[in-house]
């Protein structure tokens, strides 16, 4: 058997068995904003790598969904900020259809927390204090991206990333590129995932209902 024949073969047997560590209604903040950034805090003091990575999908007005790992970059009583090129897939997407799941997969600490909700842009003046603190290649490189467009190779982007360099001569302001900005997931359920023996995981969902949050428990 091949190497490949038998690394496809193993994937049944591929699981991972997770600590006694339960979670119970009583742990939780009746805030999930709260519970999040508990957790979120968790995951950093893990030391995990990008904490603040999340999964997110979206769909486009005929219901095909696609997902990619953006970063965090807000977090309030609002919901979750991330910012992109709006005229990525994503943000096209959304525009079609502004609604979205996030997942942080926080496998090391047996833990998810799966985020679905509402989309709408951020304020230009939030988009621009975020853009002005971002690292200059960083910045230059959002001017570059055609982002989710095809290009010929990657020679044509470093053309295009040398031409957003001559734009803005070093010592010079970066500003914002107009078609870059936030996006603003507005929960309506905040589920916390803690992983258990026997893939009996628990599963807590925050739901809004009311104008309060509603606490329940799912089936793994």
């Amino acid at each position: 058997m091949g190497e490949e024949s038998r690394s496809l073969s193993e994937l049944a047997a591929m699981r991972r068995e997770y600590a006694r560590t339960g979670l119970f209604e009583a742990d939780l903040d009746p805030g999930w904003l709260t519970q999040f950034a508990r957790w979120l805090g968790d995951a950093t003091d893990a030391q995990l790598p990008e904490p603040n990575a999340m999964v997110l999908a979206t769909a486009d007005a005929a219901g095909r969904p696609s997902a990619r790992t953006v970063l965090l970059k807000g977090l309030d009583e609002r919901g979750l900020v991330f910012f992109t090129n709006l005229e990525s897939r994503k943000a096209r997407e959304l525009a079609a259809n502004p609604y979205a799941s996030a997942v942080f997969p926080w496998h090391p600490i047996g833990r998810q927390v799966i985020v679905c909700g509402e989309v709408s842009p951020v304020e230009r003046a939030e988009t621009d204090r975020y853009f002005a603190t971002r690292p200059r290649n960083a910045q230059l490189g959002a001017w570059a991206s055609p982002q989710s467009r095809v290009v010929s190779d990657r020679a044509a982007l470093d053309e295009l990333l040398a031409a957003a360099d001559d734009r803005f001569p070093d010592g010079t302001e970066v500003t914002t590129p107009p078609h870059w900005g936030g996006l603003l997931l507005a929960p309506e359920t905040v589920e916390f995932w803690q992983g258990r023996e026997g893939r009996l995981h628990d599963r807590l969902r925050y739901r809004r209902e009311s104008g309060r949050w509603a606490i329940e428990r799912l089936a793994p």
